[in-house]
C-alpha cells in the first residue's frame, strides 16, 4: 500500500516526496486532523494530515477514532454501539 501511495505522490522509491518529510506528529494527532479536515471538506488539510504518518498508521488511527466516537455516542444516547454505528451509516436496524 505504501508503494502505491508513494507512486501516486510521484516518488516511487518508498520515501516521502522532497519537502514533505514527516513531522513529529503521532498517529492519533494525524487521525484527528484528517477526520476533522474531511468533515470540513478541506482538501489541503486532508493532504497535510495524511503526510504526517504512514497510510497504515493513519488507517489505524482513523479506525480507533471511529470506535471511540461510536462508544461515546452510544453512551450519550443510551444505545448499543452496534445500533449507533448502523444509524450513522444509514443502515436499517438489524
Amino acid at each position: 500500500m505504501r508503494k502505491y501511495a508513494d507512486r501516486f505522490r510521484g516518488t516511487g522509491d518508498g520515501k516521502p516526496p522532497a519537502g514533505h518529510e514527516r513531522r513529529g506528529h503521532n498517529l492519533f494527532e494525524a487521525a484527528a486532523a484528517y477526520v476533522a479536515a474531511r468533515t470540513e471538506d478541506d482538501q489541503n488539510r486532508i493532504e497535510e494530515a495524511a503526510e504526517w504518518v504512514s497510510p497504515e498508521a493513519l488507517s489505524f488511527g482513523v479506525s480507533e477514532l471511529a470506535c471511540r466516537a461510536v462508544v461515546a455516542l452510544a453512551r450519550e444516547r443510551g444505545q448499543s454501539p452496534r445500533t449507533v454505528a448502523r444509524d450513522l451509516l444509514g443502515l436499517p436496524v438489524a
